[in-house]
């Protein structure tokens, strides 16, 4: 802000004495202007609070407070050299401490909606509004819906596997004995434990570290026993079913390990590389001066 008012001297204890003392005795020309620019500072100071953005350096700016002296100014006074002077070096390379990062590390920072893709998501409509209904608010424009929701990020913590109870209701005949139970909800299959609890456990053993035993404490805690044979039979059982995915994937990692070792051999003996024509292939070594193939 460009304007600045111009500095004041004004006792104001000294100033609410004498407004006191008004009806007794009038205010000089003087003591009116005195409380006249006290007034207008007042006036321009919650004006300035007022405006958005305005802050404790703008308002010292306004109100014509002096900053505080540099270094070189006080040597100056004081009859030295500011360029003389010894001061501390600092390290230029190194950013002054208080000084913000142009470029902040990655990784410090809340995570967004975005990367929850692992996350149930759940659309909720509102309530009482839809999509060009008039607004409530103003009660003549319509309201229309957003291109992007707002969105609320609600973590829960729940055993690593979790299982349901699914209550079928049974009815029996009291002539003929037949029992009618209630068909399971749709998605539910006949074995207990799913491929997914298959792969969590195999996952926790396998790829963090975290042994039969220990996983069978924790499920018990949670209510939701576990025991670490059961877990050896489910683990063990399903690498029955990969195992053929297993070897070919193990053929062709031999495959490619093959090809590569073709490649340094041909490198170590100077021969072309893979991607000239076949007749032009040098499978004995460089060709010589000379000499002819057949």
């Amino acid at each position: 802000m460009t304007m600045t008012l111009p500095p004041i001297d004004v006792d104001l204890s000294a100033l609410a004495t004498r407004l006191d003392h008004v009806p007794e005795r009038p205010l000089s020309l003087a003591e009116c202007q005195t409380l006249k620019a006290v007034v207008h500072m007042f006036a321009d100071v919650l004006r300035l609070l007022d405006e958005q953005g305005a802050t404790i350096a703008q308002l010292r700016a306004f109100l014509g407070w002096a900053r505080s002296e540099k270094m070189r100014e006080v040597l100056r006074q004081a009859g030295l050299d500011p360029q003389t002077t010894s001061a501390p070096r600092v390290d230029e390379s190194r950013p002054a401490t208080g000084q913000a990062r142009q470029h902040p590390d990655p990784g410090h920072g809340r995570h967004g909606a975005a990367a929850y893709a692992g996350a149930h998501k759940i659309a909720i409509a509102h309530a009482a509004l839809h999509p060009g209904d008039a607004c409530p608010g103003c009660a003549t424009g319509k309201v229309y819906a957003q291109q992007e929701p707002r969105r609320l990020i609600r973590i829960v913590g729940q055993a690593p596997l979790a299982a349901t109870v699914y209550a079928l209701e049974r009815l029996r005949c009291n002539l003929c004995g037949e029992v009618f139970t209630a068909t399971p909800p749709e998605g539910v299959g006949p074995e207990k434990y799913d491929a997914t609890s298959a792969s969590m456990i195999a996952l926790l053993k396998y790829g963090s570290g975290l042994p039969f035993h220990r996983l069978e404490r924790l499920q018990a805690h949670l209510a939701i026993p576990l025991p670490a044979s059961t877990q050896w039979e489910i683990v063990a059982e399903t690498a029955t079913v990969l195992r053929p995915t297993l070897d070919e994937l193990l053929r062709q990692a031999a495959q490619g390990g093959r090809a590569a070792q073709r490649r340094h051999a041909y490198a170590r003996a100077g021969a072309p590389p893979r991607g000239r024509p076949r007749g032009q292939r040098d499978r004995g070594g460089p060709d010589r001066p000379g000499e002819r193939r057949i």
